[in-house]
């Protein structure tokens, strides 16, 4: 009888990194079912509620009946207050033929390099970067170029970088403004610049309406060359109901509805109602949220400073401070399960974002103050033990033998 070969999973799904932030968070959630108080910095989920005029939507659309599929590209519902926001908020005039509604702005990114990328095409990133953004590069056989991002020069990805990564094979950049993890806001002059290379830009502007330092700028207001990636779940605390969205040029429309088509059908249609409200009548109250994260900002900023942070970057938007960690660990993995284990606060390495993220440590302030100060307290705590216990034995006297 012929033996049958050992099943293994595929190398797609072997090579593919984990995601450490949920690493994290699911320890921190085994932690906190076994008892233990945890603080939570690991994952950028607003802890605000959906606003209820979003949620009395989508109540609304079950008690309608409105739970079946939906068209593939989205309702054109939705796909028209898409169309009519962007031209509100950035003056751009998009077509509904260029929407396509998504199950989250994660599966509008895997949509957009699915019908963008051949084999050994090349997509230039910044490092850091966005934890899964190599990972959905590489699953569709392209591969990910890294343009190294400093902390000096306030982690921008500019233009001339950008340039200097260009190979025959590029086809694509992909921008990240507000960004996740450092918080930067890329300068309008700055997407001008890019804009000017002539490329395929691939934006993700998930982060929009979380700004602190002037009016969210799309890449769509300089060039009609790009994918810009839109959603629901930071401006509008939607993380749980998973829609998002992409504008793509006309001709890669019909490519992105078969992927979706095969691979997820339709976007949900109680969501759908859902963000058509939220983009309707929920402005003011994610600019309510918008105004609480700028307080946590100053508290998480100033409270990881005064406890031996060196935070040189100050975040400009999203809810994110990416600061060096190595004056206690070099070794952000290592040292941020031992955070957790030891002072119960959850926090994400660095390694999560790419080679130059290692050393770094990301906090998410995108919970309330009164956990930000308490997670402050006990990571003052957890450092001033540390270093004490390494005066001990620097002051321990060593032996002759």
């Amino acid at each position: 009888m012929k033996t049958l070969s050992r099943i293994e999973a595929s190398k797609k799904s072997r090579d593919i990194t984990s995601f450490m932030a949920m690493d994290v968070a699911e320890h921190a959630k085994e932690l906190q079912r076994a008892g233990r108080s945890i603080i939570r910095f690991e994952l950028g989920e607003p802890d605000f509620e959906t606003p209820k005029v979003v949620a009395d939507a989508g109540i609304r659309a079950i008690q309608e009946g409105k739970t079946k599929y939906t068209p593939s590209l989205g309702t054109m519902e939705l796909r028209e207050e898409i169309c009519r926001f962007h031209k509100k908020q950035y003056g751009v005039a998009v077509e509904t033929e260029r929407v396509v509604v998504a199950n989250g702005s994660s599966a509008a990114l895997f949509l957009t390099f699915a019908a963008l990328l051949n084999k050994g095409d090349e997509v230039i990133m910044g490092d850091p970067h966005y934890a899964c953004y190599p990972n959905y590069v590489s699953f569709l056989d392209g591969r990910p170029v890294f343009v190294p991002l400093f902390e000096k020069e306030g982690f921008i990805l500019t233009a001339a970088k950008i340039k200097k990564a260009l190979t025959k094979k590029t086809k694509a950049a992909l921008i990240n403004s507000p960004g996740n993890p450092t918080g930067v806001v890329l300068p309008p002059e700055e997407l001008r610049r890019i804009a000017k290379l002539g490329i395929t830009i691939v934006a993700d502007e998930v982060y929009h309406g979380l700004s602190y330092v002037g009016r969210d700028r799309s890449i769509l207001e300089f060039t009609d060359n790009a994918f810009v990636i839109g959603g629901f779940s930071k401006r509008f605390a939607m993380t749980g109901w998973r829609i998002g969205y992409v504008i793509a040029p006309h001709e890669y429309i019909r490519a992105i509805q078969k992927v979706q088509q095969n691979f997820q059908i339709s976007p949900g249609a109680i969501s759908q109602e859902a963000a058509v409200a939220a983009l309707r009548y929920g402005l003011k109250d994610a600019e309510r949220m918008r105004k609480e994260y700028a307080k946590r900002r100053t508290v998480m900023v100033e409270g990881l400073r005064k406890i031996g942070f060196p935070v040189k970057a100050e975040p400009q938007g999203a809810f994110y401070v990416l600061t060096s960690c190595v004056f206690l660990d070099a070794d952000s993995k290592r040292l941020a399960f031992r955070i957790l284990d030891e002072a119960g606060v959850a926090v994400t390495p660095g390694a999560d974002f790419g080679r130059l993220g290692e050393g770094h440590l990301r906090f998410s302030y995108a919970t309330g103050v009164k956990d930000i100060r308490e997670g402050l307290r006990r990571l003052g705590a957890f450092i001033k033990e540390k270093r004490a216990a390494v005066k001990s034995v620097l002051a321990f006297p060593r032996g002759k033998g």
